[in-house]
């Protein structure tokens, strides 16, 4: 079934983040489902709690936490990201044609959220299943420190390719750092000092593949890239090794 779409452009500009997403809400309560958002200059919370089939074209760059417990609609950014896109996001998919910042993907429990560029910090961190929910994030350039830190389930996809940093490594320092769950991809090589304590990345078997297959022909096809040059280089995989990394700390009483 085709949604209809009922478009609304609104231009951002230097209204204030609470006033314009007042705007957008009133504009979901008249029946629009389509909005183009020009001239974006750091808003915060666009999306945030949104629910149901309702698709953005964000122009400029939109703030810190946009589409925070979204549950179902498209967002699409043809720009850079600032930090926490997706905080504890339900489902949906995001879709970013250039950088994003910190935090991205936090506590996530559904969802997609695709990435041309690189990431900055703390990227994935909390992530967790729910039920039939498995969460993804796709990493088209190279990622900060802490990847995957805590990370209970889902899926991070680590391409390193269109990245501005030639000379970086493809993921910072502690990749996986307490993770107790899900399974984080890398295309290429990991050097094992940039991995948390104690995991190790390992290659990929037959099911990985295809699960990865999947992942990237999706994401090549939203932002117009080769999937076949994508697919044309070695995984690893890095899993955890305990689902309770820290568990010798504590002591039972």
């Amino acid at each position: 079934m085709v949604t209809k779409r009922k478009q609304k452009t609104l231009t951002a500009g230097r209204t204030y983040y609470k006033q314009f997403n007042e705007e957008i809400r009133a504009c979901i309560e008249d029946g629009v489902n389509h909005f183009i958002l020009k001239d974006c200059n750091g808003q915060r919370y666009i999306g945030t709690a949104l629910e149901g089939d309702i698709k953005f074209d964000i122009y400029g760059v939109p703030g810190q936490d946009l589409a925070a417990f979204m549950r179902g609609p498209y967002i699409r950014i043809h720009n850079n990201a600032q930090d926490g896109v997706g905080n504890t996001m339900d489902g949906g998919r995001i879709v970013i044609e250039g950088l994003a910042g910190d935090v991205i993907g936090y506590a996530m429990r559904g969802g997609d959220i695709f990435i041309q560029g690189d990431v900055g910090y703390r990227v994935g961190i909390h992530m967790k299943a729910y039920l039939d929910h498995q969460p993804k994030i796709v990493v088209g350039g190279k990622a900060g420190d802490f990847l995957g830190e805590y990370m209970a389930g889902g899926i991070i996809l680590l391409l390193g390719m269109f990245s501005d940093k030639p000379d970086a490594p493809v993921a910072g320092r502690s990749l996986g750092t307490g993770m107790h769950g899900g399974v984080i991809y890398v295309r290429g090589e990991v050097p094992e000092y940039q991995l948390g304590p104690g995991l190790q990345a390992q290659p990929v078997d037959s099911d990985d593949l295809e699960i990865i297959k999947e992942l990237v022909e999706d994401y090549a096809k939203e932002l117009k890239l080769d999937s076949k040059e994508i697919m044309d280089e070695s995984f690893v995989k890095i899993r955890p090794f305990s689902h309770r990394p820290y568990g010798n700390l504590y002591v039972a009483c």
